[in-house]
C-alpha cells in the first residue's frame, strides 16, 4: 500500500487507529477453546466488529511464533481475513545482517504478503535496506519507544551531544523515504513525540501505549500529526480484550468506536 492510499483511507474513515491482534490463548473468551483453531476464531471477530474504525491491523507475531507451526496458520488465516483496503503490519521487530534480513523481508513481503514489518536499527543500514527494496511495503523503524528499558540506550548522548535515537531519525532518512519508512515512537511523553517530529516532518508514526499504557491520544496528535495525517495510533488490550466473555466482539467494537469518534475530531483540528 502507497502512502496515498493510506492517508486516503484515513481520510476516508475518518480515523487513523490500529488495532494490535496481541492474541493471547490465556486472555481470549474460554468459549473459544473449542474451536478448531481458538486465535484465528478470536481474530476473525475483532476483525469483524472493528474493521468499520480501523485504517491497520497489527498482529504482534510473537503471540503466533511462540505457538509453533498452529500459530503460523492462525497469523496467515488472519492475514488473509484482514479486508485489503487495511494497512497489515508484522509487528516482529527483524533486524540482521543483510543476508538474513534479505530472507525475513522475502518471508513477512512475498510469502505471507504484510504491508509493512517493524524493524530493529542497532546493526545499521545493510540490516535495514533489503526490507526496503520492495516496492509499496514499509520499515516502520523503532526510533523512540515507551518501555522502561528505552532509557538505556535511545535517550543516551552520543558524539556531538545528539541522543541515539536522533541519530537513528538522520541517518535511516538517507537510507528510505517518507514513502517507504516510518517509526515506532512512543506515545507516553507528548513532548517526546513533539521532538521526533522535528527530525521526521513527513513520515507516518506507529505510535503504541495509548489506553493501556497510559498515553493520550490528544497529546499524540498535538505534537505528531503533520498534513497527511503522519499517525497510525495502536491500541491492543484495550480493543480486544474489553470483555472476556461472548461479547468480547461487540464490546471491541464500542472501544474501537470510542477512539474513532476522538480521532475524528482531532483530525478536523490538527490535519
Amino acid at each position: 500500500m502507497d502512502k496515498k492510499t493510506l492517508f486516503g483511507n484515513i481520510q476516508r474513515k475518518a480515523s487513523f487507529l490500529c488495532v494490535g491482534l496481541d492474541t493471547d490463548l490465556a486472555k481470549i473468551p474460554s468459549h473459544l477453546l473449542k474451536e478448531a483453531d481458538p486465535i484465528f476464531a478470536f481474530n476473525r471477530e475483532i476483525i469483524d466488529k472493528t474493521a468499520d474504525f480501523a485504517v491497520a491491523y497489527k498482529p504482534n507475531i510473537a503471540f503466533y511464533e511462540a505457538l509453533g507451526p498452529k500459530g503460523w496458520e492462525s497469523l496467515q488465516k488472519t492475514l488473509e481475513y484482514i479486508p485489503k483496503d487495511i494497512f497489515t503490519i508484522a509487528d516482529a521487530k527483524r533486524g540482521d545482517i543483510g543476508n538474513t534480513s534479505k530472507l525475513y523481508a522475502k518471508a513477512f513481503f512475498e510469502q505471507m504478503d504484510f504491508d509493512s514489518i517493524t524493524v530493529a536499527p542497532y546493526m545499521g543500514k545493510d540490516s535495514v535496506s533489503p526490507f526496503l527494496e520492495f516496492k509499496d511495503k514499509w520499515v516502520i523503524l523503532l526510533a523512540l519507544t515507551s518501555n522502561e528499558g528505552s532509557k538505556d540506550f535511545q535517550v543516551l548522548g552520543t558524539e556531538g551531544g545528539k541522543p541515539l535515537f536522533q541519530q537513528v531519525l538522520e541517518k535511516s532518512q538517507q537510507w528510505g523515504t517518507d514513502d517507504n519508512l516510518m517509526y515506532v515512537v512512543g506515545a507516553t511523553r507528548g513532548e517526546k513525540i513533539a521532538e521526533v517530529r522535528k527530525y521526521a516532518p513527513d513520515h507516518f508514526f506507529l505510535v503504541p501505549g495509548v489506553g493501556a499504557q497510559g498515553g493520550s491520544l490528544e497529546e499524540v496528535a498535538k505534537y505528531g500529526m503533520n498534513k497527511s495525517c503522519g499517525l497510525l495510533v495502536n491500541s491492543s488490550r484495550g480493543i480486544i480484550y474489553a470483555s472476556e466473555d461472548k461479547d468480547f466482539g461487540d464490546r471491541a467494537r464500542v472501544e474501537a468506536e470510542k477512539l474513532q469518534q476522538e480521532m475524528a475530531k482531532l483530525l478536523e483540528q490538527y490535519c
